[in-house]
């Protein structure tokens, strides 16, 4: 196999690009992975964060692995940030809040999930598109242990981010 060639993000917001391509790419990725895991980003899809991030830093085996890494902790805090938060502030207060994307409703069909499945709901909804993250919420109010949690959401989270990146680089080999 050849020299792995970059995939173009047209979605890749300008201002981004050029942060992605500064000295403090690593310190953005990181940011907006905590961003992501807390649920609150809102300027790019969660699914295209590895990709950018690989397109625009470097797409080698080593950059891949230590790209990986990054989003792994950076969403596992900010996950465990919501978690904090949510067993602090409970349940209504997050609910109530306008940079919470979760309606009472769908909220109420992720409870279900978690009283059905437990912990394992943890890393398995974190490595799903669209539900990813969102049993940091019930996990939360349960009584499952802190420690427990983060480790459940950096398995869940390895899982995810090591998907889109090898997704990513199977696609530039594919188009090399």
């Amino acid at each position: 196999m050849g020299p792995l060639v970059p995939l173009q993000l047209e979605e890749t917001p300008s201002w981004l690009e050029s942060m992605f391509t500064s000295e403090l790419a690593f310190a953005v990725l990181f940011g907006i992975c905590i961003l992501e895991g807390a649920m609150l980003l809102r300027f790019m899809p969660s699914e295209l964060v590895v990709p950018a991030a690989l397109a625009l830093i470097g797409s080698s085996i080593p950059e891949a692995a230590v790209i990986v890494a990054v989003a792994v902790v950076g969403t596992t805090v900010g996950q465990f940030c919501l978690f904090c938060l949510v067993r602090r502030a409970g349940r209504e207060y997050i609910v109530r809040k306008r940079w919470f994307p979760i309606t009472e409703s769908r909220l109420e069909r992720f409870d279900g999930w978690f009283d059905r499945w437990g912990a394992v709901a943890v890393p398995v909804s974190n490595t799903m598109l669209f539900v990813r993250g969102l049993l940091t919420v019930p996990a939360g109010l349960s009584e499952m242990d802190g420690r427990a949690f983060v480790v459940l959401s950096a398995a869940g989270s390895l899982s995810f981010q090591s998907i889109l990146a090898g997704l990513y680089l199977a696609g530039g080999y594919l188009l090399a």
